[in-house]
């Protein structure tokens, strides 16, 4: 009698609890997860001559940054009379400048020339990593720089006992500490994230956003809020530059010499310019909304923040530094004499 009546109530049993199934685009989207083995780029165009033409462009921009950071690099090294904290940082913003366009640049070039979009999982990673490591390394740069600037005008009294070179070594090793600790933080958390979206980033390189965009919606939001305290903190210390800036510019109103004033803005103008165009469009890049998605506006911001300041720094503080133009001068010419 009891199995009689099981197998009568077994099909409505069936019917109650229906057997768990997960859908078969959940599964595959689990899979894919665990199986990237490498990310799609954007491409610039699909045009085999404008991709050459990219490639061109690209290399020249490359060039251009290599000769120009390059330079400041072998004068400040070369010449004693340039061996001072303000240089000393020039010389460490160079390096960071060469790091920051060589991660980028060249991926991007050989992608354009091979007609080729892929970029293997490990090789994303790296450069995320680098990435992080030489921008955040470079923005606490341009903050001890405007620190520098304050002293030198503001308290140059104290100049040489506040910015000694003991000190202007640990606040650049500081510098570059944060970078590593800010990119392994970002690194590591972005890549530990289940990507269930695909592989393809909307981005000529590997952007942190972009690569959220991947992951799973309830593991977003986790990296998400370390982009936001990132944005934070990057916030509070362009608010710093600022204040340096404008107890900067008070003070140089009062000089009474019109040549002091005109060089005094001649130095800070250009890094202040270059800090704003750094921090405001690398803050829209990692922060704008979703409803702003456009791709090609976020090649451009990408471009903004990540290639132009590079190449432009090297200009910027070489044509507005007589005493760095006359440096490079005396270097370029005995490296011809001496041939």
């Amino acid at each position: 009698m009891a199995l009689i009546l099981l197998r009568e109530v077994s099909p409505n049993v069936s019917l109650l609890f229906p057997p768990v199934t997960v859908p078969h685009a959940q599964r595959q989207q689990m899979s894919n997860s665990s199986s990237i083995t490498q990310f799609i780029l954007l491409a610039f165009t699909d045009t085999r001559e404008l991709q050459l033409l990219h490639f061109w462009l690209f290399l020249g921009i490359y060039l251009a940054a290599l000769l120009g950071n390059g330079l400041i690099i072998t004068t400040i090294a070369c010449d004693q009379h340039l061996h001072t904290p303000m240089y000393f940082f020039l010389l460490n913003l160079a390096l960071l400048d060469l790091g920051c366009i060589s991660t980028i640049i060249p991926k991007s070039m050989a992608n354009s020339l091979w007609d080729t979009r892929v970029i293997s999982y490990a090789g994303c990673a790296a450069q995320v990593f680098f990435i992080g490591f030489f921008f955040g390394a470079e923005y606490s740069l341009l903050t001890i720089m405007s620190y520098d600037r304050y002293v030198a005008i503001c308290k140059p009294l104290h100049y040489g006992t506040l910015l000694g070179s003991r000190a202007c070594v640990h606040m650049a090793a500081a510098a570059w500490e944060t970078g590593f600790l800010y990119a392994l933080l970002h690194t590591a958390n972005t890549f530990s994230l289940p990507l269930c979206k695909g592989n393809v980033l909307d981005q000529f390189f590997c952007e942190v956003p972009q690569i959220l965009k991947l992951s799973c919606s309830h593991y977003y939001l986790r990296e998400g809020g370390i982009l936001v305290f990132s944005a934070f903190l990057f916030f509070v210390c362009f608010v710093f530059i600022v204040l340096s800036y404008v107890q900067i510019f008070r003070a140089v109103l009062r000089i009474p010499s019109e040549q002091g004033r005109h060089k005094a803005f001649s130095t800070c103008l250009p890094h202040l310019a270059i800090v704003s165009l750094f921090i405001i469009t690398g803050m829209f890049a990692y922060l704008k909304p979703p409803s702003i998605s456009s791709p090609s506006l976020g090649v451009i911001v990408s471009v903004l923040y990540s290639v132009v300041p590079p190449v432009v720094n090297p200009l910027i503080y070489s044509m507005r530094n007589q005493e760095l133009k006359n440096a490079l001068w005396t270097v370029m010419t005995g490296c011809f004499l001496k041939q």
